[in-house]
């Protein structure tokens, strides 16, 4: 027997006829259709939601609500001191050369962590720094530049007004 594209079918027991619903009593799927009689689950779009308990208070219902996103925090870029150790002594380590050497992708401010050796005296500009990472580098004969600190405004808070 010849193979072609014209002669490709499913092998025995493979596929199912489709089963007829409320098509008549004979098809053993008539009158109700396998849903039973009434009730929601009966209807049109008669579907619950996963999470119902059959009016039981449910469980995420049950569980307190806790914490939150904070709106003001700062997401850092985390560069550990090891991932340095690719640059020459002497140089001066910023956004632009870990940028280019591929250790920072996006923007957004930079900070330091001490995982990995240093062995190489370098001076690292980012915007903030462990106290572990610091010594790192210092004990390597580098250093650490940190941007000064922006002066705290002393605004009056405001309160809320209602209505």
């Amino acid at each position: 027997m010849t193979i072609g594209i014209g002669r490709l079918h499913p092998a025995a027991g493979a596929t199912h006829a489709k089963k007829r619903r409320g098509k008549g009593a004979a098809t053993g799927l008539g009158g109700t259709a396998g849903k039973g009689h009434k009730g929601k689950k009966a209807r049109a779009g008669g579907k619950i939601p996963a999470w119902f308990e059959g009016g039981q208070m449910p469980l995420q219902r049950r569980l307190p609500k806790r914490g939150f996103k904070n709106p003001d925090r700062v997401a850092y870029q985390v560069v550990q001191v090891g991932r340095l150790a690719q640059a020459a002594a002497g140089t001066t380590v910023d956004r632009a050369w870990l940028k280019q050497a591929g250790i920072v992708r996006r923007q957004g401010p930079i900070k330091l962590l001490a995982g990995g050796a240093l062995k190489t005296a370098v001076t690292v500009r980012v915007d903030a720094a462990s106290g572990a990472a610091m010594k790192a580098i210092e004990s390597a004969g580098g250093k650490v530049e940190l941007p000064a600190a922006k002066p705290v405004e002393l605004a009056v808070a405001k309160p809320k007004q209602r209505g």
